[in-house]
């Protein structure tokens, strides 16, 4: 069913319970969303809820006025704190701990006292805070089923449960414990749950353990995420890691979430962004719950611009002033496109999600929006020129945005233009300005009928062919000095890939790079002769390249051959291919008899 249209927003919050409503007054609610005003129909007090609502539409609001009534009954307050009257249960530790600090300050009015029971803190903290009493837990499903198989938790009172993003729970495969943790509350109790979807899955689990469940439809089909712009970006197979880069550049967004499928693929680009010069966190699932918070923390406090993230690590999160998603990777089914968009254009902010699609991947893409009921705008990836066109605009906001010289910088800034002069002061503060941004990224332009998805297969094959030849680089520079770089063909190295990696690793520009020489396993490069020294230095200090990557004046860097350590076998081949072992003649010819395998005949009985 859909929410009841007479219900406005005057009405809905005199149906809340007293307790809740002073809290949410003190709050500034004025209005209520639709999934919250669908909470307050009193014909839904006593019933089991199967309540499908998008991502960051108040979820928390709502069912914790949901099972108000049924935990508080007609008074105002708590009773004294003994077994839990409610349980909440999240799929991951950020959501439950932030669905706890949301129940707080909704409850706070009626003195309530929260347990929380997530992986990846201290059990004995949490067992002594079971202890202690509380009315309400709020818990992952692992650490609550450990705390009920320890007999720290005791589910006898429970009156109501939530299951919190419960399309989450089943894709993370807590279904068996969902089933013994609700296996050990009362039959007669409230049971809500709560999801962004209601596939099979969520059905079949509410048929289960739910009795005549009311479903709540509060967000049409075709309405999902009205607060979220879609764009598909299209762009050729090789340059998808650039258009990351270049969409990250061409944005103005406080801080941005770029989804991946794998770890190793956080890791990867992570590790890309940090060396291209981006303030850049990321989360998956191997970090130890101290790293992830921190991560999440340097995103709050601005300390960093992105986080790289794989889907399971960074469902629940929630980033203040989050209004860029970029999908690295294609989601592979519209669920997972809408739990990663919805991180964005959350409670009536703006949104732009933007997903990085190879041209041969546009057919998939493209049927996952569809079945996700959404529509995207087809675009090119931002080229150089858009991106300084932007650095420029920046540049002279921040001059033109500049408070007028105080008392005590008066003086010396007379001196500086007396002395320097207009002129280099503005070309000072413009090269520092430059210097603190990355280097946008190279890419080739796609052919205007791709974009509209007219180029038939054949064209579009002559298209890569032709798009595939580089511009040269400048010939070689007189006085040059020559380094050498340990990437090569067979790490697939490529002029544009390693010429940002050259600047940003030495400090230079393009113009300071001459002649770049691949090889099979290592590329030969130039740089002016007036930077040559600098630069040398700089690329001797920590953190210049990624792990792994080595760059040194050609002649210094020499491939030390492969020598076996003590108690392992020498390698089956030399590097010319030949085998590694020396050449043994047949045991005739080295004075030993031949083995004779054949068998000896058996002696008559």
């Amino acid at each position: 069913m859909t929410p009841n249209t007479e219900f406005n927003a005057q009405s809905a919050i005199a149906a809340i319970h007293p307790a809740l409503a002073s809290a949410l007054a003190a709050k500034g609610y004025s209005t209520l969303t639709p999934v919250q005003m669908a909470m307050t129909d009193e014909d839904h007090a006593d019933a089991d809820l199967l309540v499908s609502a998008q991502t960051g539409s108040g979820k928390t609001v709502a069912f914790g006025i949901a099972i108000a009534p049924t935990l508080l009954g007609n008074g105002a307050r708590f009773d004294a704190a003994a077994a839990p009257l409610g349980l909440v249960i999240a799929p991951t530790r950020e959501l439950a701990v932030q669905v706890q600090k949301e129940l707080e300050w909704l409850y706070a009015g009626a003195d309530v006292r929260i347990a929380t029971c997530v992986g990846g803190m201290d059990m004995r903290n949490e067992r002594r805070a079971l202890e202690r009493g509380a009315h309400l837990v709020v818990g992952t499903p692992g650490r609550l089923r450990d705390h009920i198989m320890r007999g720290a938790l005791d589910l006898g009172a429970i009156r109501a449960v939530v299951l919190d993003e419960a399309d989450e729970m089943l894709d993370l495969g807590f279904r068996d414990d969902l089933e013994f943790i609700l296996g050990a509350a009362p039959q007669e109790r409230r049971t809500l749950l709560f999801s962004a979807t209601v596939r099979r899955g969520i059905a079949e689990l509410a048929r289960t353990v739910q009795k005549n469940a009311v479903r709540i439809e509060t967000t049409a089909p075709t309405a999902q995420h009205a607060d979220i712009e879609y764009q598909l970006m299209l762009v050729r197979r090789d340059e998808r890691e650039h258009a990351i880069i270049n969409t990250l550049l061409d944005t103005d967004s406080a801080s941005a979430l770029v989804f991946c499928h794998t770890r190793e693929a956080v890791r990867h680009l992570t590790a890309r962004l940090a060396n291209r010069g981006f303030a850049v966190v990321s989360l998956s699932g191997e970090m130890a719950q101290s790293e992830r918070s921190n991560a999440l923390q340097s995103m709050r406090d601005g300390r960093a611009r992105v986080c790289v993230a794989t889907d399971v690590a960074a469902r629940g999160i929630d980033l203040p002033n989050l209004d860029l998603v970029v999908h690295a990777d294609v989601p592979s089914n519209p669920e997972t496109l809408l739990h990663r968009s919805g991180r964005t254009g959350r409670a009536g902010r703006k949104g732009v999600c933007v997903l990085i699609v190879p041209e041969n991947r546009r057919g998939a893409a493209q049927r996952v929006l569809a079945l996700a009921k959404l529509t995207a705008t087809v675009r090119a990836a931002p080229g150089i020129a858009d991106i300084e066109a932007r650095y420029r605009r920046r540049i002279i906001d921040a001059a033109a945005s500049a408070a007028p010289p105080e008392d005590a910088e008066a003086q010396f800034v007379a001196e500086l233009l007396e002395r320097v002069g207009p002129e280099r002061i503005a070309a000072a503060f413009l090269r520092q300005q430059v210097a603190a941004n990355p280097v946008p990224e190279e890419l080739v332009p796609l052919r205007a009928d791709a974009l509209e998805n007219r180029t038939s297969g054949r064209d579009r094959r002559s298209a890569d062919r032709n798009a595939s030849v580089r511009e040269p680089r400048p010939t070689d520079m007189p006085d040059g000095v020559w380094f050498t770089i340990s990437l090569g063909r067979k790490q697939r190295a490529d002029p544009k890939f390693l010429l940002p990696m050259i600047c940003n690793a030495g400090g230079v520009t393009k113009r300071d790079v001459g002649a770049i020489r691949i090889d099979d396993t290592e590329t030969r490069f130039e740089i002016s002769a007036e930077k040559a020294s600098a630069f040398a230095k700089q690329i001797r200090q920590p953190g210049s390249l990624e792990k792994g990557i080595m760059i040194a004046p050609s002649g210094e860097m020499r491939e030390k051959p492969r020598q076996a350590k003590p108690g392992q076998a020498k390698p089956k081949f030399k590097q010319d291919g030949k085998p590694n072992r020396k050449h043994k003649a047949p045991s005739a010819d080295r004075g030993k008899p031949p083995k004779n395998k054949s068998r000896k005949p058996k002696r008559p009985a």
